[in-house]
């Protein structure tokens, strides 16, 4: 027997689905990035993640951060959601730009509650009941996402180095793992960063002001992630590895800052494609119906690239930029000693 929802419970789910975060292109399109930004490595970054065995839990891994959207937890929904985009347009309520973004994110969201406060005529007030994870007074966290899980990568690889030295079989065994999970989890949000929808206030349909009569479906977002592209084919990593170009390592990627100004200029760039998307789709070129509705997918396929381009930038960087782990060294030699010294026991 088929089960019906009460229009009133029905109503609120809606609701609630058009207010949730939204996703950033399907797995299929997570796992495409990471994909493609494994075949970029030069061949030289380590052995162990090209093994068929990691190559496929990094592509996994790509759709992690989505997956943890099906637990309900609000501590989870207010620190996971923010994570995943940036609405570039909220900026300047706040007397911020671009580029002007404070280096730490909690300095950040401290900046648009003391906004708030001291002028709370220039923001919309906030129905407490559609805001349960606290998240509607924050723009968005993307770039700092981006930049902190590079931190964790180098850090990784730093101590991956470290063991490889001195460390144990099983001790490298788990530096491998955790290498794996981080790369394939930072994928996500470089992939984020390259859906223009996760970039805007327009992200769900066009919102206010529409000289241009662009559409305000809130199916848009969906649609674009990956309905589309099943719809006109489905998505295959392997045809666009011939347009890849090598990765690269990163100006002074040495330094956390740096990062934190590549990410914002990579979604600052993204965000010039808003527009150009929406009149691809009021010219029926992202319908999937006839010759005129695939004429999109090249642009959805872009768009993929440059996020595989910029991970597997942020991966070799984050690589070859890892520190020495100075303290783990000292740590693994005073073991090595004590072992040495140690008498055999019978």
């Amino acid at each position: 027997m088929k089960k019906f929802l009460p229009p009133a419970l029905g109503l609120i789910l809606v609701l609630q689905l058009l207010d949730a975060p939204a996703l950033a292109w399907d797995y299929d399109g997570h796992r495409a990035v990471n994909q493609l930004a494994l075949a970029s490595l030069p061949t030289n970054f380590p052995a162990f993640v090209r093994a068929p065995a990691a190559a496929e839990r990094v592509a996994f891994l790509g759709g992690e951060p989505d997956r943890w959207r099906n637990a309900p937890d609000l501590p989870l929904r207010h620190c996971n959601g923010p994570d995943h985009y940036i609405d570039i347009e909220e900026l300047e309520p706040y007397g911020l730009t671009p580029q002007s973004l404070p280096l730490f994110r909690y300095d950040f969201v401290a900046r648009l509650a003391l906004a708030r406060a001291a002028h709370p005529e220039k923001f919309p007030a906030i129905d407490p009941a559609r805001n349960e994870d606290h998240t509607r007074e924050l723009v968005g966290l993307l770039p700092w996402t981006i930049a902190e899980y590079y931190g964790k990568l180098k850090s990784a690889f730093a101590y991956l180095k470290a063991l490889d030295e001195a460390g144990t079989p099983e001790e490298i065994a788990n530096a491998q793992q955790n290498v794996i999970y981080l790369m394939g989890v930072m994928g996500h949000f470089a992939a984020d960063a390259a859906q223009p929808l996760h970039t805007t206030v327009h992200h769900h349909g066009w919102v206010g002001a529409n000289p241009q009569h662009y559409t305000t479906n809130t199916t848009i977002h969906r649609w674009i992630d990956g309905e589309y592209l099943l719809k006109t084919g489905g998505l295959d990593a392997k045809p666009l590895q011939a347009r890849l170009r090598p990765a690269q390592l990163m100006a002074d990627s040495g330094k956390g800052e740096k990062i934190f100004a590549a990410a914002v200029a990579f979604i600052v760039e993204q965000y010039q494609q808003v527009e150009p998307l929406y009149r691809l789709e009021k010219e029926g070129k992202l319908s999937a119906e006839g010759e005129t509705g695939l004429a999109g997918r090249a642009f959805l396929e872009d768009q993929l690239l440059k996020g595989s381009q910029l991970l597997g930038d942020l991966w070799l960087s984050a690589w070859q930029q890892a520190p020495e782990d100075n303290f783990l060294k000292t740590q693994l030699a005073k073991r090595k000693a004590g072992n040495t010294a140690a008498p055999a026991k019978p």
